[in-house]
Order: structure tokens, then C-alpha cells, then sequence
């Protein structure tokens, strides 16, 4: 999953969103730092993770891209899922995609203080280039792909993958809306089992 589904499968906790979204940069036990609803949301970042990589249907879905991009088919495959999630947006929030964008751009810079420092650096570019409202369409993955495989320390191409996203759009479509109510579930039984063991 990549960050609008991090962000998504938060719920409506602002900290808790916000933790979940900047966890990729936070080693170890460096989440105890932070307050206690980010670190729950690092925590629930990293158990979407183990979920994701160990499942099957994800993994049926990674597997068309492994031959070709490697390591990186795991990367494009989180994006790819984060564009099924912003297509069908309707169907899993009832606030519009464009306002739930907005309103969460604004949280990360009320709570500037609170990011780490890989995140505060990446927030003008992801607000300047709309990140979230791009995965939408197939222009925008194809560009939110070409920004991610220049981050990389080895260049794979992975905006090219947008010709398998298009050869097996029914399939990775079917595959998305399958593994993400599993998901969905999953996320709901943490962050209660999260809220029980922070009392």
C-alpha cells in the first residue's frame, strides 16, 4: 500500500493518520519518540506492511511485474493499488476525494512540528503535484511512477509499467477490491487491539 492507503485505512484520527503515513522513515524503536497516537500509527503502518507482502491475492498481483521491474514490482504494485482506491473513492469514504485531499494536506502542515525530517522535506512536493487526487487517473500513476523511480538508487523504468497496468487493468482491479476489504478488516482489528494495549 502506498500513502493514500496508509492514510485511508487510519480512520479519522488525525495523529493516528499522521503516523501512519511517515512510518517508512522511522527505524526501530524510534517510534516511541513520538506521541502516543503517531506511534500507533507507525505501529499500524508496519502490521499493513506484513499483511500486504504476505498475501496471496496481492502477491498474484505482484507476480505479473516481478519478472520485469524485480525488487521494484512490490513498489509499483502499492502505487498501482493506491490508483484502484482513488478510482473507486466513492465507494469507501463518503467525503470526495479532492476536499479529503485538501483537508489532510492542511493536517500535515498544522502538525509540521510533529513530522520527521524525510517527511517535512517531501510535503511541498507531494502538495505541489496534487500526489493523492493524481493516482486517480492513468496520467497521473504514470507520473507519480516516473517521480518514485527517480528517488530510486537504480533506475528501472517503473512508468513503463503503466502498459502492464493497462494489459491487466480488469485483473489488478478484481485482485485490489478482493485483498482490500481483507485488509480493511485487518486494520479495524488492529487499531482496536492498538487503542486496548495503550490504555
Amino acid at each position: 500500500m502506498n500513502f493514500l492507503a496508509h492514510t485511508y485505512l487510519s480512520g479519522e484520527n488525525e495523529l493516528l493518520r499522521i503516523g501512519n503515513f511517515m512510518a517508512d522513515g522511522i527505524r526501530g524503536h524510534q517510534y516511541q519518540n513520538y506521541p502516543i497516537e503517531i506511534q500507533k500509527g507507525i505501529l499500524l503502518h508496519r502490521s499493513i506492511d506484513t499483511f500486504t507482502d504476505a498475501h496471496p491475492i496481492y502477491r498474484q498481483s505482484k507476480h505479473r511485474l516481478h519478472e520485469k521491474y524485480g525488487h521494484y514490482s512490490g513498489v509499483i504494485m502499492d502505487i498501482v493499488y493506491d490508483h484502484f482506491l482513488a478510482k473507486n473513492w466513492s465507494q469507501y469514504h463518503p467525503e470526495n476525494l479532492k476536499n479529503y485531499t485538501q483537508n489532510f494536506y492542511q493536517s500535515l502542515l498544522k502538525n509540521h512540528g510533529l513530522l520527521n525530517e524525510k517527511t517535512q522535506k517531501m510535503i511541498p512536493y507531494m502538495i505541489a503535484r496534487d500526489w493523492f487526487n493524481s493516482y486517480a487517473t492513468l496520467e497521473g500513476l504514470k507520473m507519480i511512477l516516473f517521480q518514485m523511480d527517480h528517488r530510486t538508487h537504480q533506475r528501472v523504468h517503473m512508468q513503463e509499467a503503466i502498459h502492464e497496468v493497462k494489459e491487466f487493468y480488469t485483473e489488478f482491479e478484481t485482485e485490489f477490491s478482493l485483498f482490500f476489504d481483507k485488509l480493511e478488516k485487518h486494520c479495524q482489528e488492529k487499531i482496536s487491539e492498538l487503542n486496548h494495549n495503550y490504555l
